[in-house]
């Protein structure tokens, strides 16, 4: 099943049920009106909502409309909690965030961006970057859950871009306190999806298709998605859950993606600039300036988009 949530002029939009070529979409409104709602209460809601998906895929949905991710929220526009992991070793390795267990930095879940809203920033002189990840929105879960328990708590996966402010970076973490200015709203690709749609490339807790990163018109990266995350989504929502409970519409993100092989190039930024430095002996590639546009989409094994594509521009106030 595909869902969004669309722009109404409220906090938390409306829910619609999107077909799975990303071409139709459906009202869930006379099912549940808001994407907290079918958190909420899963077991009741959600194969209602099935029942209209398969009634849009067949075509047969009598008030179907043309879908149009410019008119997209986030999937969740705000979340309970959002916790983003950094789940890939190469990212890691390259940038000088090794960790040996899994590591979670809370993040601000009131104010997420939709998939094609400007990302605007005060200063050019923060460092802007990008980093193109992903993402699940859990259900209920128990304190004290182990990572395989956890996986059951997945209730949809999400594209994501966390916009980070690089040069703001070393001062907090100097403080000993984690990342607060440095981490701007993130956005949402346009389509949240339950993981029986993906079939295969969901095994293990890990999806494994291409994804692609496009700066300005200019591949800054494309590979799997799976092949280098060292710590799957069970690992990092059992992490979260260890001293606590994790409520339903909790957002627990993988962190930048990354590849082994780095011909494959960077979802980021830094990562690129960290490649540089290593190969030339400084860094080449300026972070972003107003203007400057990012497109991240993870295509299918049909060749098809799975979650629509973020499409964003940095912008001034």
């Amino acid at each position: 099943m595909k869902l969004a949530t669309l722009k109404d002029g409220s906090r938390d939009g409306l829910l619609v049920v999107v077909s799975r070529d990303l071409t139709q979409a459906h009202f869930a409104v006379a099912i549940a009106a808001r994407m907290q709602q079918l958190l909420d209460d899963w077991n009741f809601v959600s194969p209602q909502l099935e029942d209209l998906y398969a009634t849009l895929n067949g075509g047969k949905a009598r008030h179907a409309f043309a879908f149009d991710p410019r008119q997209c929220m986030a999937p969740l526009p705000r979340a309970f909690q959002w916790a983003e992991g950094s789940a890939t070793l190469p990212h890691n390795d390259r940038v000088d965030e090794l960790r040996t267990e899994p590591r979670l930095c809370q993040g601000a879940s009131d104010d997420f961006l939709g998939p094609c809203d400007d990302a605007v920033f005060v200063d050019e002189a923060w460092g802007i970057d990008v980093g193109a990840g992903l993402a699940v929105i859990t259900g209920d879960v128990a304190m004290g859950t182990p990572p395989g328990a956890a996986l059951d708590g997945v209730r949809l996966l999400m594209l994501a871009n966390s916009w980070h402010l690089r040069e703001l970076e070393p001062a907090e973490r100097a403080t000993g306190c984690g990342f607060m200015q440095s981490r701007p709203a993130t956005a949402f690709g346009p389509v949240a999806v339950t993981p029986d749609e993906l079939g295969d490339a969901w095994r293990g807790g890990r999806v494994r298709l291409e994804i692609e990163s496009v700066l300005n018109g200019q591949r800054l990266g494309r590979g799997n998605t799976g092949e280098a995350m060292n710590l799957h989504f069970g690992e990092l929502v059992a992490h979260l859950a260890k001293t606590r409970r994790v409520r339903a519409g909790s957002i627990v993100g993988s962190g930048t993606l990354s590849h082994n092989d780095a011909a494959q190039g960077c979802h980021c930024i830094a990562e690129k600039r960290a490649i540089e430095a290593v190969e030339g002996g400084t860094p080449k590639t300026a972070f972003l300036r107003a203007g400057d546009r990012i497109r991240i989409e993870i295509q299918g094994g049909d060749g098809m988009s799975v979650f629509g594509a973020i499409e964003q521009q940095v912008a001034a106030p």
